[in-house]
């Protein structure tokens, strides 16, 4: 990589420091300054603010190239089905609208904010992820009116299932949001909100091993790889 597009370059720490403490906050439910001090017990004296600082620029661009890899790869899968589901999300005191996206894996593929949960918030919503991940075969929702309402004008109702406990891939796919939510004491702004809520799930789905469906041996060998695979990004 060319100096000129180097992203560490105006940075003194090392990129693999950085990738380290991207990786606590993103993917541990640490506040700032309990990174600050886990960081401190192992010898690296940081402020609080630069763990804020390098997580919204590094962030979003580890997010970003993570999403690339795995669209690249999952679209246009023949037995490809998505569960939708909306969480909410207090803001400021005000409730707002996570709309998420999870595949058959447990993979979260979309997350979108929205302060209404109407026809036109999850047209908006299903049209984001449709663009970037193209067509599944089956597309799992619970009872909300705004869905079948959206997918006919998108023209793939007959796509759509819906029944009791068929879309808890999607309820289970909000614990790990609601641990970090609860560190962060909550949410000011749904732009901030929005950039959390993207990159949060895009490392959960990198570093998801399974761990309760295979073997030890199995998931060692998983983890080393989104380990090698984590401090490898941008270099």
């Amino acid at each position: 990589m060319s100096k000129a597009a180097n992203p560490f370059r105006y940075f003194h720490s090392s990129p693999e420091i950085i990738r380290m403490v991207v990786m606590l906050y993103e993917r541990y439910p640490l506040s700032l300054r309990n990174v600050e001090d886990l960081l401190f017990s192992h010898g690296y004296d940081l402020c609080h603010e630069t763990v804020r600082l390098w997580w919204n620029r590094f962030g979003p661009m580890f997010a970003a190239e993570i999403r690339r890899q795995r669209v690249s790869h999952m679209r246009g899968f023949r037995h490809w089905r998505w569960h939708l589901d909306e969480m909410y999300v207090k803001l400021n005191g005000e409730m707002v609208y996570l709309w998420r996206a999870v595949d058959h894996e447990g993979e979260v593929l979309e997350s979108f904010v929205t302060k209404k949960r109407d026809k036109s918030a999850a047209s908006a919503f299903m049209k984001k992820a449709l663009k970037r991940h193209g067509k599944p075969k089956k597309i799992v929702t619970d009872g909300l009116r705004s869905y079948p309402a959206a997918m006919r004008d998108l023209g793939n109702l007959d796509r759509r299932e819906i029944g009791r406990w068929l879309n808890n891939r999607a309820e289970n796919s909000h614990l790990p949001f609601r641990r970090r939510e609860r560190a962060m004491l909550r949410f000011r702004r749904m732009k901030s909100l929005q950039k959390f809520a993207s990159v949060q799930a895009s490392l959960h789905n990198h570093f998801n091993s399974e761990r309760h469906l295979v073997d030890r041996q199995t998931y060692k060998i998983r983890r080393s790889a989104a380990l090698a695979e984590w401090q490898s990004l941008l270099a």
